[in-house]
């Protein structure tokens, strides 16, 4: 497929999708009614329901979504699998690890605003800690023992959550696993600033690490005659993916399969060329996201379902295809 024309499809269904972001929910609104407001004019309800809930929510759904499928291509270039992603760290054990004893402890509430602190601060603990059991076994990062160390501490934390729930109260329990279900419902132009501050320079300097990426893939060694530093690079990029990565769960709880499907199809189309891969990813994953929001809100309104329920039903079916294509070539 033309590079150009997958981008600008990319973009377009990015474009759709925050446009009907704003139209469908449980109020539907014609595109004349949000056209009024965009310019200016409409109802006070229709103003509130466009600029307070839905405009915010739908961009912070693209940034969180972009981010993550951003993070996913990088962790997959760094640990030369197309099927890693970004949870494989233990990111987002970590991040449910501080929201959870949040939670539990009483320190913040389901809709404080400290709780996307608290699960950031959990997050940041678990990149410290497998990056420091990564670097103790080697003087440089090697990416299996990463890899190890993700797995086995993600296995920690899932232990910790475990045990943090068997002593909560009841109402404790709803709350913690329903946002470690994924949500997106109740966020504010706090949130989106805060995520847009955190992700969008991150993801600036992920893509300035797309010839590097392309010249590691090719081989370490030859990447380091090459001019690369590669110690540096692999350090950089998984500092950065990773905080990429916790700003997502922390202002929207753990939402899976986005950084494992959207990178691998992107990747299936337009080969791993990391300067077309990277920005791509984002805005594939950016569009996902937004769609699946806009599913979990309209599937079984006026209830709404967790998105990252949404996401594991879509995303499941979609990798399964992935996979078989993948083995079939």
């Amino acid at each position: 497929m033309s590079r150009s024309l997958l981008g600008g499809g990319l973009a377009l269904t990015l474009l759709l999708s925050l446009a009907g972001a704003l139209l469908f929910g449980a109020v539907p609104l014609a595109p004349l009614e949000v056209v009024e407001v965009v310019s200016g004019r409409g109802s006070g309800s229709t103003r509130q329901i466009v600029l307070e809930l839905r405009l915010p929510r739908a961009l912070l759904a693209a940034i969180v979504g972009g981010g993550l499928a951003l993070s996913g291509a990088v962790f997959q270039a760094l640990l030369r699998n197309p099927l890693a992603e970004p949870y494989i760290l233990g990111i987002s054990g970590g991040a449910a690890v501080g929201a959870v004893l949040a939670m539990a402890t009483g320190l913040v509430g389901a809709n404080s605003w400290a709780l996307p602190g608290a699960a950031f601060l959990g997050a940041l603990a678990a990149i410290a800690l497998v990056f420091r059991v990564a670097v103790s076994a080697h003087r440089g990062v090697d990416v299996r023992v990463l890899l190890l160390a993700g797995v086995v501490v993600g296995a920690f934390f899932s232990a910790c959550i475990a045990l943090i729930l068997a002593v909560s109260d009841a109402p404790v329990v709803r709350t913690a696993v329903l946002w470690m279900m994924g949500s997106l419902a109740g966020t504010e132009w706090r949130g989106v600033w805060v995520a847009a501050a955190y992700s969008l320079p991150a993801a600036l300097a992920l893509l300035a690490l797309a010839r590097s990426l392309n010249l590691m893939a090719v081989g370490e060694e030859t990447a380091g005659y090459l001019g690369t530093n590669v110690e540096c690079v692999k350090r950089t990029a998984y500092g950065v993916a990773s905080l990429v990565a916790a700003a997502g769960v922390a202002v929207a709880g753990v939402i899976g399969f986005v950084g494992l499907i959207v990178p691998h199809g992107i990747r299936m189309l337009v080969g791993s060329d990391h300067r077309i891969l990277l920005p791509f990813s984002f805005l594939g994953g950016a569009a996902f996201l937004t769609l699946a929001d806009i599913l979990a809100r309209t599937a079984l309104a006026p209830s709404e379902i967790p998105i990252g329920v949404v996401t594991a039903f879509v995303g499941v079916p979609l990798f399964l295809v992935l996979l078989r294509t993948t083995m079939e070539r």
